[in-house]
């Protein structure tokens, strides 16, 4: 038993080992500011809908440079790309931690977004660097690693109640900047697994046209299943995104949940997302990844029913839930989506669906501000179960497992 469990986690080296160390940090100190960033921005004097505008503008930047972002994964060294750019978001963390009003969360939004045009680049590494016939159980490891971060909501909450919501974010932020920090040191190891072509000149207008280009270029010769499961993905993310920064506000004001209690509803969320990953990566990798596709989104349907309609032992069931269907979709899709896309292009397909994702992203987080702050508080998670139904039917018959999967 324990020589097979030395060879299933034989793959655990070189590049998965460096993400996976420098993810430690990221994960657990990244986490810390997520946890009340929402009440953050009433603290410094937003609204619900400043809330939404700061999202959508994340969003936005977020986007443009993705595709940059993807179409240098393919044209430069992918090595270089994650280090400067991990590096680069450790410096945006001071901004947000210095902020005297909602206006330089804002600032720290932009500069932060600007920075995660290593994105493409990372995913490009990581899919580069797992065996095929080991994606499931390596993206269920490189997610684990990230259990970390069960601690984060409760240091989070911990701050809160000792240094109260302003002051308790800075500390949280400084945490952050100093572990992507060091995070970027780390990755410093990285080996290069993509031999890049001869770099071309150009101005960063003509870099952004032709990622543009190459990004909708490659569509033309990926397989329609490729495009089928990242219209389905956005589909979903775009219902997503209208909800994320209004479950702390929701819960607080409207469930009357307190803040601390809340954090402890996170901690309990993220340690069942990880003690769950490494079984479902096994499961995945042995019966295929598209009936955990639909079934992530059976459980989010019965969890967001609970959520709206929630008392604190209904929000634990609604919590566990949630936590089983995004270690189902996070281990699931990237290893659908590097099975059907071959190498030479995944830089240009994780940049080009990240900026869709983030374009729609930024249109549906300020309608679901507007929403929640002008219609009714109940409806953006509504709309959410809705569109659940939908990508269920859209998985069922348009995506299917590929006969082969790409190295």
């Amino acid at each position: 038993m324990f020589k097979r469990f030395r060879e299933d986690i034989g793959f655990i080296r070189g590049n998965v080992l460096v993400l996976m160390t420098s993810g430690l940090l990221t994960a657990f100190a990244g986490t810390i500011p997520t946890t009340y960033f929402s009440l953050y921005v009433l603290g410094l004097g937003g609204t619900p809908f400043i809330i939404g505008l700061i999202g959508s503008a994340s969003s936005i930047v977020t986007a443009l440079v993705q595709l940059i972002g993807g179409y240098l994964a393919d044209s430069r060294e992918r090595k270089r790309l994650v280090f400067l750019m991990t590096l680069g978001s450790a410096m945006s963390y001071v901004v947000f931690a210095t902020a005297l009003s909602w206006h330089f969360l804002l600032v720290g939004t932009f500069v932060q977004s600007l920075f995660l045009m290593f994105q493409p680049a990372e995913s490009a590494l990581t899919a580069d660097s797992i065996p095929p016939e080991k994606r499931g159980f390596g993206y269920s490891i490189l997610n684990f690693v990230g259990a970390v971060s069960i601690l984060s909501p409760l240091v989070a909450g911990f701050l809160y109640l000792t240094q109260g919501t302003v002051s308790a974010m800075r500390i949280a932020f400084w945490i952050a900047a100093l572990s992507f920090f060091v995070a970027a040191a780390m990755r410093l190891k990285l080996k290069e697994t993509f031999e890049p072509g001869p770099k071309k000149a150009g101005s960063i207008l003509q870099v952004f046209r032709d990622s543009i280009m190459e990004s909708l270029s490659v569509w033309k010769v990926l397989p329609r299943n490729a495009l089928f499961l990242i219209v389905t993905s956005l589909l979903s993310m775009f219902f997503v995104n209208m909800t994320v920064p209004y479950y702390v506000i929701y819960t607080t004001t409207v469930l009357k949940v307190d803040e601390l209690q809340y954090s402890t509803l996170i901690a309990w969320e993220l340690a069942v997302y990880y003690v769950s990953l490494l079984p479902i990566g096994k499961i995945i990798d042995k019966t295929g990844r598209k009936n955990p596709l639909m079934l992530s989104s059976v459980l989010n349907i019965i969890g967001i029913w609970l959520f709206i309609n929630g008392d604190l032992p209904r929000l634990y069931i609604a919590y566990f839930l949630f936590a089983l269907g995004n270690s189902l979709v996070f281990v699931a899709y990237p290893s659908l989506q590097a099975d059907v896309v071959p190498r030479k292009h995944r830089g240009k397909v994780f940049g080009f669906s990240s900026f869709a994702t983030g374009i729609l992203s930024s249109i549906s987080v300020v309608i679901g501000g507007f929403i929640y702050e002008y219609v009714s508080v109940q409806l953006p998670f509504t709309l959410l179960l809705a569109s659940m139904v939908l990508t269920i039917i859209l998985t069922l018959f348009l995506i299917h497992e590929p006969k082969k999967r790409e190295e």
